[in-house]
């Protein structure tokens, strides 16, 4: 099966497009990378998704004009991911744009992604399987992270490297760092574990457009000029969402401007801009670095676009000396900046063949869900199609 793939993350800067050639072969699932494509938001699309964002108020006719204007963006991606393939695919998996993660007593209650499947499926003629996150919710579970299922196959202890002497190697987590930092943990004998960290480019990002007028800050460059102010980044540490044990997923919903304001008000100083960046790079790095720890990883594999930053990567090298080694994906022939577009690629192919793509041991559900829900693309214009049919009731 030929598969493309979307992911628009929560820092909603844009669609990556991957295509994907599956191949199975006995208890073998073969993936080919065919192409990856970045497809950036328009500035005024990144300011539609913020203003409806928590905590803003909304209406539903904004959610509804943003999840049919999503919808025309995901659809431009799809076909761009179609001509990845060379020409031809069989499906799409479009997730598309979260805008609410209902989170009430650590427990999740309801997600909320917006894109307007239907006019992908118009698009590019084949079948989108949408609206992932539901099942496992509806099962118990917190719908997210979902990676995980891509991530222990990627680093599968059967396939790990070997310690001298022929011992296997230990814990291997893989690290996605977008707008939340997510950790999957596979460890020979145990169950995948995966949650979210906390924020990884969310306070970030928030603090760039807030100090700097810019989505982000480029490379990293202002935050490595600056110095942590020890005190506000106690007072972020200090979140209780960090101590709560997983299964656990957070977004925006938490992590978003106005926490950061509230944080820096509380504080009762000013903070020079270039110091809340580098204190928010160390509180990434810190709560990342402390999840890797408690688990006794030996090696991450971090991916997400938070790798483009080098001032985070260096201080997660740093923490981590002598205890664990950072790497990316690229290493093991997934592109760091496609990776979760391929692992959504890859649930597209569980789902079309009725297996499950959610682990509960991940997402604290009560059962292993097969994710999504599929809109057809219509009838293939070679199909026979019967007569128009006549309506005829019977009795019972």
């Amino acid at each position: 099966m030929k598969i493309v793939g979307l992911m628009s993350g929560t820092s909603y800067d844009g669609v990556d497009v991957v295509a994907a050639e599956f191949t199975a072969d006995g208890d073998t699932l073969r993936l080919r990378p065919l192409g990856h494509r970045e497809l950036a938001y328009p500035d005024d699309l990144r300011a539609e998704i913020g203003a409806l964002l928590p905590p803003a108020a909304t209406t539903i006719e904004a959610v509804c004009r943003l999840d049919n204007r999503l919808g025309e963006v995901f659809a431009e991606a799809a076909a761009a991911g179609v001509e990845l393939a060379g020409g031809a695919a069989d499906a799409v998996v479009s997730p598309g744009q979260t805008v609410f993660h209902w989170v009430e007593d650590g427990r999740v209650r309801g997600t909320l992604q917006l894109g307007a499947p239907a006019r992908v499926a118009a698009r590019v003629g084949v079948p989108v399987l949408h609206d992932l996150r539901s099942a496992d919710v509806a099962a118990g579970g917190q719908g997210a992270p979902l990676v995980p299922a891509f991530d222990a196959l990627l680093l599968d202890p059967a396939a790990s490297p070997r310690a001298p002497g022929g011992a296997a190697a230990g814990a291997r987590a893989a690290l996605n760092l977008g707008g939340i930092a997510n950790l999957t943990v596979v460890a020979p004998g145990a169950p995948v574990l995966g949650y979210d960290v906390g924020p990884a480019n969310a306070l970030l990002d928030a603090a760039a457009r807030r100090f700097l007028d810019r989505p982000c800050d480029v490379d990293g460059a202002r935050a490595a000029a600056g110095r942590v102010h020890e005190a506000l980044l106690a007072r972020l540490l200090a979140e209780p969402y960090y101590a709560a044990p997983p299964p656990k997923s957070t977004g925006k919903e938490l992590f978003h401007g106005g926490y950061l304001d509230a944080a820096l008000a509380a504080l009762g100083e000013p903070v020079a801009a270039d110091d809340v960046l580098a204190t928010l790079t160390e509180l990434t790095a810190r709560t990342v670095a402390d999840a890797c720890d408690r688990h006794r990883v030996t090696e991450v594999v971090a991916a997400g676009g938070g790798v483009r930053n080098p001032t985070l990567r260096a201080r997660l090298a740093a923490l981590g000396e002598g205890r664990w080694r950072l790497r990316t994906t690229d290493e093991l022939g997934v592109p760091a900046q496609a990776k979760e577009a391929y692992a959504f690629a890859l649930l597209g192919w569980l789902s079309w063949h009725g297996l499950p793509g959610a682990v509960p041991s991940v997402t604290g559900a009560s059962r292993a869900a097969v994710l999504g829900s599929w809109t057809p693309a219509g009838p293939s214009a070679a199909a026979p199609r019967p007569p128009a049919p006549r309506l005829l009731v019977v009795d019972a």
